[in-house]
């Protein structure tokens, strides 16, 4: 379908593949100028979360300290959309809509509507999910110099060659 919104993949990795650490740091993470992130957050309107990362970063308050660059970030990320997956919470709380089940018909039934790209923000058993499903239309990865040994790769129980998708560095 022409004009469908696409769900795209924005994740740092590390160079042994993994998106975070052994105790679940994500330290070595650095926005780098290149990526362009604020251009990346213009493309959206929308993001999609895992339940533990949405408790982690949907609702997310940077410090008095932070700089302006950074708060002008969350709080463009704070205008945005929100639906977290979940098999937990259910409804919606006014701001962030939960669903608990027919990912594949309700993500597609999100990308036919009216608006701007999707962000696919994670966590990892989220990703693995729409990997399996072939939700995934672009990744758009930041690959970090940086070797984790981490216990969280990015590609996990992979079944199927993908080679449709976008992938941009």
């Amino acid at each position: 379908m022409s004009g469908q919104r696409k769900i795209i993949l924005d994740l740092a990795v590390s160079l042994d593949g993994y998106i975070e650490g052994k105790k679940g740091e994500i330290d070595w993470c650095i926005m780098e100028p290149e990526m362009d992130f604020p251009a990346f957050l213009k493309m959206i309107d929308t993001i999609f979360y895992g339940r533990k990362s949405y408790d982690l970063w949907g609702q997310f308050e940077p410090s008095e300290n932070a700089t302006t660059e950074d708060q002008e970030m969350w709080d463009i990320i704070k205008e945005k959309k929100k639906y977290v997956f979940s098999k937990t919470r259910k409804g919606n709380d006014g701001e962030t809509i939960f669903i608990n089940n027919r990912i594949a018909q309700r993500v597609q039934e999100i990308k036919n509507e009216q608006g701007k790209d999707i962000w696919l923000y994670g966590g990892a058993q989220l990703i693995k999910t729409f990997m399996k499903l072939d939700l995934v239309d672009e990744f758009r990865l930041s690959i970090h110099p940086v070797i984790l040994g981490g216990v969280l790769p990015l590609f996990v129980d992979i079944q199927n060659r993908s080679s449709s998708a976008n992938i941009s560095k």
